[in-house]
């Protein structure tokens, strides 16, 4: 029997976006009043039309503009070839590559993972099947998300930086109010829980001192009770001995407490000394990392990144590993829109297990550029689409609106320490503060 060939690539679309972003802290500084996304839009001869979606910089912009004239042609099933293709033309990415901030920069992960989910949605719209059949099938209907808090100042973000909007309501309004203290942060897990219907809650640390955050962690547990798992990202910011003073404060409240401190060595050095499951998102984020991992035993959960682990199929090599070497794993958020979204529950859908309810900036971000507008939640979780493909489709109106966005705001890559220099001059970052 003969190969007959998929459809090939007729041309690729390449469109950086700029979101509205309220003025969230974080460890490396603050949230500019955007954040960039690149929607990747891949068209086969016989027109048919897949997407994604990844977070936005000029160097990786440019590396698939780099990439349009490698892949024509290519037969969008022929993943592995595509890979070898991008990895001949850009290398493969080094540990070092990821740096010190708490996002991820690397080239070529970006790169494919881009180009894979495209590709998979092609495949999903030929074969008339959801992605989620496309990584061995559905292991859930609906796929958990945790509240994903954020200390920040007041405002909305966008054209209005921190100004308000005195219309808003419901979440639209308390996602503008300042959340400074233990008191604040309450009023926004209450806001968003109830909007969205989520039933665990994780606070993104590292903005200010140990104490106050942990005061924020207890004041959440009063608040919420044992219903409500807790969970807490330092962002590596802090040192070993506050890690353990600290970590064992928070045992009876946390289910994982996410890369407190710098680097596998320091990790596995806290992780022996609490009772807590560590998480990460910082300290293992390739495969060479994880042998290293596992033989000093840096985590408990691997929180994975389609964008950042090189795509959808990669993300399920890792499971695979993460069940033989008795590691849980969940997933990492970025500031994304629907596209990212969908990808997301589609991977979530078909993972073996899932102890830990995944992470979403979903509730922070107001613009959308799917047909039918923003994803629903109930009780937390998002249906897995059933159509074909990721089972969203373009907004073509909304997609021209952001990117008019993106030329107008001026912005070119993501710089939390600029922007935060803006409100405390003088602000830098800081791999280990406390």
């Amino acid at each position: 029997m003969s190969y007959q060939a998929g459809p090939c690539i007729k041309e690729i679309h390449i469109t950086p976006i700029a979101i509205v972003d309220p003025p969230l802290l974080n460890a490396a500084g603050l949230h500019a009043p955007y954040a960039l996304r690149t929607v990747l839009e891949i068209v086969t001869e016989d027109n048919i039309s897949g997407i994604s979606e990844i977070p936005g910089t000029k160097d990786i912009d440019a590396a698939l503009e780099e990439s349009k004239k490698l892949l024509i042609g290519q037969d969008v099933f022929q993943l592995n070839q595509i890979r070898h293709i991008l990895e001949q033309a850009f290398g493969t990415d080094s540990v070092a590559d990821r740096g010190l901030a708490p996002w991820d920069q690397r080239k070529l992960v970006h790169i494919f993972s881009a180009v894979e989910v495209a590709c998979m949605d092609i495949m999903g719209k030929v074969t008339g099947k959801p992605i989620v059949d496309l990584l061995g099938g559905k292991r859930r209907d609906r796929v958990p998300f945790s509240a994903y808090l954020f200390y920040k100042y007041e405002g909305a973000g966008g054209e209005l930086g921190f100004g308000l909007n005195p219309d808003a309501t419901g979440w639209d309004a308390a996602r503008q109010k300042s959340a400074l203290n233990p008191e604040e942060i309450v009023a926004q897990a209450k806001a968003m829980c109830k909007e969205f219907g989520f039933q665990s809650i994780k606070l993104k640390g590292g903005v200010f001192e140990p104490r106050q955050e942990v005061d924020a962690i207890i004041a959440l547990h009063q608040a919420f009770g044992e219903k409500y798992p807790l969970r807490i990202d330092p962002n590596a910011l802090w040192t070993v001995e506050t890690s353990i003073k600290y970590g064992k404060e928070m045992e009876p409240y946390l289910e994982y407490l996410e890369d407190p401190v710098r680097g596998q060595e320091n990790m596995a050095t806290v992780r022996k000394a609490l009772k807590t499951p560590l998480a990460t998102n910082m300290c293992t984020t390739s495969f060479a990392e994880i042998p290293n991992s596992i033989a000093i035993g840096a985590e408990d959960i691997i929180l994975s990144d389609h964008h950042f682990w090189g795509g959808l199929r990669a993300s399920m090599t890792l499971t695979g590993i993460c069940e033989t070497f008795g590691r849980d794993l969940s997933m990492h958020s970025n500031s994304h829109l629907g596209i990212s979204l969908a990808a997301m529950v589609h991977l979530g859908a078909a993972l073996p297990k899932m102890t830990y309810a995944l992470d979403t900036h979903y509730p922070w971000q107001s613009d959308e550029i799917i047909k039918g507008g923003r994803l629903k939640f109930e009780e937390g979780s998002v249906e897995v689409p059933s159509e074909p493909g990721l089972g969203v489709e373009l907004d073509r109106v909304a997609l021209a609106a952001l990117h008019q966005n993106y030329i107008a705001c001026g912005l070119t890559k993501r710089n939390d320490e600029i922007e935060m220099q803006k409100v405390n001059p003088g602000w830098t970052f800081k791999a280990v503060r406390w």
